[in-house]
């Protein structure tokens, strides 16, 4: 690419690289919780991230993951894809312990993208666009993505509202706007549900897997709360939905995976209904906060309505994107 440095891979003597397994989620978890706490001032991942970063579709632990290890056989770095829809866009991750995993960030990068031009030719894009993210005081590793051909898009928060005083009976919809529960047994609903997230992402910049890979996804995770999952219905038809995921659990979190309203029925509260009916059950099963994860550019003004419901920024990332062309293997 033009303007890409040359990127070693060497690593220290001693130092190895092997790929991941489940077996290592607990060591992957310590060394992901390092860095948030180097970067953010607290923890911010948790086991279940973990082996969903390791198992979601389109990423082969075998193929598709590293991890580095120092010259005592401890995990001091990891990286790995992320495209669950199979799409012309990928995410690159990369963790280091800090400090003393830092002369694996480098290394690990340059494995990721000559990887990730593999994967270009493996799903069918050429040229294949990467994204990484990094916390904006992350200069060692923003230095490694513009030596590598990255340039900067925008900004991601991480949202955050605490759940004191909040009421496990929520406030009534607008009016002709009903929300409840979805119905996890009913495949039709499934499909609905999805359907709505996967159309309303198509106004964003978001990606959504496809049915049978999102279904997947779900099935696969270590639990899930339907009862944490809701759709908002005008005239009996689905315009709206909220999938919560279980990965906050641990950190006695509600954690809002996607929220997404049809374009027709945006700006007239459904989306703010939602979040409310999820914040009182969240709040019902004694949990202290809520949080979610939003694009600051989201054309569909998304953050807007966060702050709207009192949720504020934990913090923001930076997001970078690169393109790669396609390499056989």
């Amino acid at each position: 690419m033009p303007g890409m440095t040359a990127v070693t891979t060497a690593l220290p003597e001693g130092w190895t690289l092997r790929r991941p397994t489940l077996d290592d989620v607990t060591e992957i978890l310590a060394l992901a919780h390092a860095s948030d706490v180097a970067s953010v001032g607290a923890p911010d991942y948790t086991a279940e991230e973990v082996r969903e970063a390791l198992t979601e579709p389109n990423t082969d632990m075998t193929r598709d993951s590293w991890v580095a290890l120092d010259g005592d056989g401890a995990i001091v770095g990891w990286a790995y894809p992320h495209n669950a829809d199979g799409g012309p866009r990928d995410f690159a991750d990369i963790y280091v312990w800090p400090e003393r995993g830092l002369p694996a960030m480098r290394p690990l990068l340059a494995l990721m993208m000559d990887r990730m031009s593999e994967r270009a030719a493996e799903l069918g894009h050429d040229p294949y666009e990467v994204r990484a993210g990094a916390i904006p005081t992350e200069q060692p590793y923003i230095d490694a993505l513009t030596d590598a051909g990255f340039v900067f898009l925008k900004q991601h928060a991480r949202m955050q509202m605490s759940l004191a005083g909040v009421s496990p009976t929520p406030p009534a919809p607008p009016p002709g706007v009903t929300v409840r529960t979805v119905r996890s047994d009913d495949e039709t609903e499934m499909r609905r549900f999805h359907e709505v997230i996967a159309t309303a992402f198509r106004d964003s910049d978001h990606q959504a897997p496809g049915y049978d890979d999102w279904r997947k996804q779900v099935d696969n995770a270590t639990s899930n709360s339907f009862d944490e999952w809701f759709v908002a219905e005008v005239d009996g038809e689905v315009v709206g939905a909220l999938q919560s995921s279980d990965s906050g659990a641990e950190d006695n979190e509600g954690w809002v995976t996607r929220l997404a309203t049809l374009r027709a029925y945006r700006k007239k509260g459904v989306g703010a209904a939602l979040l409310r009916q999820a914040f009182a059950v969240y709040a019902g099963k004694g949990r202290i906060h809520a949080g979610l994860g939003v694009d600051l550019a989201n054309p569909t003004e998304a953050a807007r309505l966060y702050y709207a419901v009192g949720m504020t920024p934990l913090y923001r990332a930076n997001v970078y994107r690169t393109y790669v062309a396609a390499k056989a293997v």
